[in-house]
């Protein structure tokens, strides 16, 4: 009996080896062909060709290819969809309804008249072949992605504009097809296209949100979130089929719909980008590449006529649309090679209108779209994803260096950001490390700092593991969202003054904590630690209380007091709060006074993020209890305080607790002290006074031990 069977039959067969060959391809096709400065996708497609049927044979487009490659196209859609810089979509959606029109219309104009005069197409035929150049797929959309691009407004209307241009496709590709299905293509049947359309996005626009946010304020396992996406995603998908439509438009939608949902530095947003990347969208890229035949070039003369043909029109017509968007709107050219690069390539709808058309057979016996166009097509789809890929990559790499020559002439001489994280209660790290991740900026490159404090009086071998368990509970929450985060544990005579002593050690510029949970009738509202704290230190602490995930949040209600524009650190919690607002894709609204209102809507006009904001007249800080009415329960209530002795110090401040827990006790929230001038207060622990408590609360503590003795001996009496 042989111990190995050596025999080996191509095309390979065995699903094990299959997916081992797969996997082969994804690995070593970016690392070789990225020595040679071709980009990643154009490999993955150069890799599908050889391995193909017109290559050496060594696999077949089986069933695998044809599941995999299909939840590749609807990632790459879903992605495009769930990445989208929604304010910026929303402001430049006139933008990217005019680049979908150009882009649909003139690759219409210029494929007809060429079908019709260079290849002698019939009118239908012609129409069919144009809808093909008019449709593109965004298959250099993971180019963008790599480079940190997906925010740009080009991006925004480039992915509004394909939107556009596929809805109008399919639709021309939806009449021809029923004209030769036997179906009735007149008034009746554009009514009940266009309403049929009309009411599944309605259904998905209106249900999707409610069902999502019920869904992440339940379970907030991680597993679960990510399958119940992809669930959304192919729900999406399969309802657009439904009605007639290819289902890349429902994965796109369910990008949208999702999107504020996922904030860009989320888990789950980095683990949805690891498996499309890693996995699903190169199954696709290599399967698009094993049905290009590049052989008819050479064999069979009319099939290179019409690919070249097609290939010229297609890219020319694309590259005109991109060039009247940037005339029209003054943009530089390096945008108007982002947005071409983008729009050229040609797959997800032109495979479908030439598969449709092909399988047509007209009255005179003919296929509507013969053998040469359908080689053809795969042959343009070949070169229009080769030119898509590098000048997309190029544009990318051209815009990345301009941002960062920028950003460093305008970040010369200010401060790097580095947060603080100290960490006691597990259930509240992920919601701290997610709201960090949401403020710091997102050229940000210093890690984290996640703090364990063991107080020296009380140490002991299970506080140590449990503060290391706490340390490997953040590294791990933080690692999913791809942020570095260092874990440091210490010991100390108090957890404040082991907090204030990491800050000065790592130069901390922000501190985040929980906030206290009162344990008797005693405790005051912030608890010793975070009061000493405050009085240990000038830098900006946070103090949050997360009543449900941060990304179901739907508005940011900011209560600030007068003069806070003076504070040293204003500028700053705008911008962090800012930044927040835009992750979460919800609105920030501002309470201040006439005069604190000019400042924050000057600051909030020069941030990048382009957050939508808001502002509202407050009196009189003593006015905060009617924002009750402003603050629902899905809202996170913001109160910008400030320390005794700061410019914005109210007397009023000191009722803060009371007003809070009583009025705002079943809202989110986040207390904010900014940084103030001077350095930082002396220590607050000294030998005299190991636990952090100041003679005043000393003196009090007497005083009430006497007050107490003195009432019970007049009981006594």
């Amino acid at each position: 009996m042989e111990l190995f069977d050596l025999n080996i039959h191509l095309p390979v067969t065995d699903p094990t080896w299959v997916f081992f060959l797969v996997l082969i391809i994804i690995l070593f096709a970016p690392m070789i062909l990225g020595r040679l400065r071709i980009p990643h996708i154009i490999g993955m497609i150069l890799a599908g060709v050889v391995v193909g049927k017109y290559g050496f044979n060594i696999l077949e487009r089986d069933s695998s290819f044809e599941l995999f490659g299909k939840v590749g196209l609807y990632y790459i859609m879903f992605l495009a969809g769930l990445e989208m810089d929604m304010d910026d979509f929303k402001k430049n959606r006139t933008k990217g309804l005019v680049f979908g029109m150009f882009t649909f219309l003139i690759p219409m104009g210029l494929g007809i008249w060429s079908s019709m005069t260079v290849l002698d197409y019939g009118f239908l035929t012609s129409v069919l072949l144009a809808s093909m150049y008019a449709s593109h797929t965004l298959i250099a959309y993971p180019v963008i992605s790599r480079y940190g691009l997906s925010r740009q407004r080009t991006v925004s209307i480039t992915i509004g504009g394909t939107a556009v241009t596929v809805v109008l496709a399919l639709m021309v590709l939806a009449v021809i097809g029923g004209m030769y299905k036997g179906e009735d293509v007149g008034g009746l049947f554009w009514v009940l296209l266009v309403a049929k359309v009309v009411a599944l996005f309605g259904l998905i626009i209106y249900f999707m949100p409610r069902i999502s946010r019920w869904f992440f304020r339940k379970y907030e396992d991680a597993v679960m979130q990510f399958v119940f996406v992809l669930a959304m995603v192919f729900l999406g998908g399969g309802l657009m089929e439904l009605v007639g439509m290819e289902g890349i438009l429902g994965a796109f939608l369910a990008g949208l719909v999702l999107n504020r949902f996922v904030p860009h530095v989320s888990p789950l947003m980095n683990r949805l980008e690891f498996v499309g990347n890693a996995l699903f969208i190169p199954y696709f890229l290599i399967g698009v590449g094993m049905i290009i035949d590049v052989r008819c070039l050479f064999t069979e003369g009319e099939a290179l006529k019409v690919a070249v043909a097609m290939t010229v029109v297609a890219t020319f017509s694309k590259w005109l649309a991109a060039w009247i968007t940037q005339k029209i709107y003054g943009m530089k050219k390096v945008e108007r090679s982002l947005i071409f690069g983008l729009s050229n390539a040609q797959a997800a709808a032109t495979l479908a209108a030439v598969l449709i058309g092909h399988g047509i057979i007209m009255e005179n016996g003919e296929r509507l779209l013969n053998d040469d166009v359908l080689n053809g097509t795969v042959v343009m789809i070949l070169f229009t994803c080769i030119i898509s890929s590098v000048v997309t990559e190029r544009a990318a790499r051209k815009m990345v260096t301009q941002e960062n020559l920028l950003e460093s002439n305008e970040d010369k001489g200010k401060e790097q950001e580095r947060i603080l994280i100290p960490v006691a209660n597990p259930e509240t790290i992920e919601g701290l490390v997610g709201m960090a991740l949401m403020m710091r900026h997102p050229k940000q490159k210093e890690s984290l700092v996640a703090l364990s404090v063991i107080n020296d009086n009380n140490a002991s071998e299970t506080k140590e593991l449990i503060g290391k368990r706490n340390l490997e509970r953040t590294a791990m929450v933080a690692a999913s969202a791809d942020a570095s985060v260092k874990t440091v544990l210490r010991y100390d005579l108090n957890i404040a003054q082991g907090i204030i002593h990491t800050q000065k050690e790592y130069s901390v510029t922000d501190i985040v904590i929980g906030l206290h949970r009162k344990t008797n009738l005693m405790d005051s509202f912030f608890g010793t630690m975070t009061e000493n704290l405050l009085k240990g230190t000038n830098r900006q602490i946070m103090i949050a209380k997360l009543l449900m995930p941060v990304n179901t949040l739907r508005r940011i209600v900011v209560a600030v007091p007068d003069k806070a524009e003076y504070e040293k650190g204003f500028l700053k919690w705008v911008a962090q709060l800012c930044r927040m607002g835009k992750q979460l894709g919800c609105r920030v609204h501002f309470f201040a006074t006439e005069e604190t209102l000019k400042h924050l809507r000057v600051v909030t006009d020069k941030q990048d993020a382009n957050t939508y904001t808001e502002f509202s007249l407050l009196e009189e800080w003593d006015d905060l209890l009617l924002l009750t009415g402003q603050v629902n329960y899905d809202h996170l209530f913001v109160v910008v305080s400030s320390r005794k002795g700061s410019i914005s110090y109210q007397t009023s401040f000191e009722r803060l607790p009371s007003q809070i827990s009583k009025y705002f006790a079943n809202n989110s929230l986040l207390i904010v002290y900014p940084d103030q001038l001077g350095d930082d207060p002396q220590e607050i622990v000294s030998f005299s006074d190991p636990r952090g408590q100041s003679e005043t609360r000393v003196y009090d503590n007497v005083g009430k031990w006497f007050y107490k003795w003195f009432k019970k001996g007049d009981e006594r009496n």
